[in-house]
């Protein structure tokens, strides 16, 4: 821009800015503490600690031992789920502590999510879409996240199943995914590439489906090399509350979920309900996203947008039921991290930057401006209430080990909820027949890069 058109910071708009910084005495007491201190730490307010309990007047009947840990990788979904079904299992089961296998599906997730990302570029190819287009470059971007939906699990736990942890530990690469997710992005990337050559050739489906069997051999043998292979069945022994010995299997891990785990918890009774406030998208509709999934011929990824008021409503009533509430939000916003505190009076920035931050937009404005979107999954065990039912504020289950929070437990106010939640996931039986009949509808599809779409990780 040329300087004669204005907008050059030039050196009398400098000098104002450096006169305005100097004039107020606060702005140099915060540089010399921020330039040392971690500046959200500095903005903590103490009040709202020495104010927050994690006490609550309605909670489940017993929360899922251990805290769980996803370390470095971006599974809080899985472990979310997994934490969620394990509830009424240690029950029935009589069991001390129990943790599913979280590695096991995310072995089947890569697997699947790989080959679904690839008949991606064959549906993209088709559709004429560029390569360097918005749509076809969003996909390469990241080629196989970790990240994902609650449908996600629907897809892997009515095809793979479930098993114990104990049957299918932890890898290093479960643990910290960065570099097998490098692999598998290189050649991803370059198969991609094959195949667009195969379908702008207009090869048939037959030709184009034996290079992917192809190409997901080797994707196969990377992922199963990384993180191991499950075998197909096992034979889990634990002991109860009583001491008792008790075995099962062997029995293939899907059988296993039919036979012991679905009668519990049936992930086909669960409804995700989100709330999406933009303008654009109204509440009492369906929506999707173009080309966002995990498994060819699975459950496409469905959001019932409702008013986060229903959310908040359906969420305490699970709860007063006994039943715990997987749920994504974006989990960094007026967040307290060590402490474990999710509250929008958490941080006092005005007074440490003389500007506020985070809430100054609306949730809708957020949306459309890129400062928001659902980015991490964890489960409600917990709500308090007012005399009157309102409630004030929600106990989270976290996947981040026992070092955050009360013991790896989160406190959320409502007025967080409202905020920066973005979908409950409850059973159907607490929902009202008329949102209920909204997943009738076709769905309206949201662009592949739409903020809806941003998986939790």
């Amino acid at each position: 821009m040329d300087s004669d058109k204005g907008g050059v910071l030039d050196k009398d708009i400098l000098e104002k800015f450096h006169k305005s910084f100097y004039a107020e005495e606060k702005n140099v007491l915060s540089q010399n503490v921020c330039s040392k201190i971690d500046p959200f730490e500095v903005a903590l307010s103490r009040k709202v600690l020495e104010e927050t309990q994690h006490v609550f007047n309605h909670k489940i009947e017993a929360e899922g031992k251990p805290i769980t840990n996803q370390k470095s990788s971006g599974r809080c979904w899985l472990f979310a789920a997994m934490n969620v079904i394990r509830l009424p299992f240690i029950k029935h089961f009589n069991l001390e502590d129990f943790e599913f296998s979280q590695g096991y599906l995310f072995f089947w997730d890569k697997i699947e999510r790989c080959n679904f990302f690839l008949h991606n570029v064959v549906e993209t190819g088709r559709r004429n879409e560029a390569v360097d287009g918005r749509l076809v470059s969003f996909l390469l971007n990241d080629p196989t996240t970790d990240g994902g939906q609650w449908d996600m699990i629907v897809n892997l736990v009515n095809k793979h199943g479930l098993m114990p942890k104990k049957n299918f530990p932890e890898s290093f690469n479960c643990e910290s995914s960065l570099k097998m997710n490098q692999v598998l992005k290189s050649k991803l990337r370059e198969y991609a590439k094959a195949i667009r050559v195969l379908v702008l050739k207009g090869a048939s489906d037959a030709d184009i489906q034996t290079l992917i069997e192809d190409q997901m051999t080797n994707i196969y043998r990377i992922v199963g090399i990384c993180l191991g292979i499950p075998d197909e069945t096992f034979t889990w022994t634990y002991y109860d509350k009583n001491k008792a010995f008790h075995s099962i299997g062997p029995i293939t891990a899907k059988d296993f979920y039919e036979k012991h785990v679905k009668q519990l918890f049936n992930v086909d009774d669960k409804v995700c309900l989100v709330t999406d406030p933009r303008p654009t998208n109204e509440y009492g509709k369906v929506y999707t996203v173009d080309c966002l999934g995990n498994m060819v011929g699975g459950k496409r990824c469905i959001y019932n947008n409702q008013p986060v008021e229903l959310l908040l409503e359906l969420t305490a009533k699970s709860i007063k039921e006994g039943e715990a509430v997987w749920f994504g939000c974006e989990v960094s916003k007026r967040f307290a991290g060590k402490q474990g505190i999710q509250d929008l009076t958490a941080h006092n920035f005005p007074l440490v930057f003389g500007v506020d931050i985070q809430v100054t937009l609306s949730k809708a404005d957020r949306l459309l401006y890129g400062e928001s979107s659902m980015t991490h999954a964890m489960v409600f065990t917990a709500v308090k209430t007012t005399e009157d039912g309102e409630v004030e504020k929600l106990r989270v289950e976290n996947s981040w080990g026992e070092d955050r929070g009360e013991k790896g437990y989160l406190v959320m106010t409502s007025d967080w909820f409202r905020e920066f939640t973005f979908e409950v996931v409850v059973d159907k039986k607490y929902v009202p027949q008329e949102v209920l009949d909204v997943f009738n509808q076709e769905p309206i599809v949201l662009p592949a890069w739409d903020p809806m779409g941003t998986l939790a990780q």
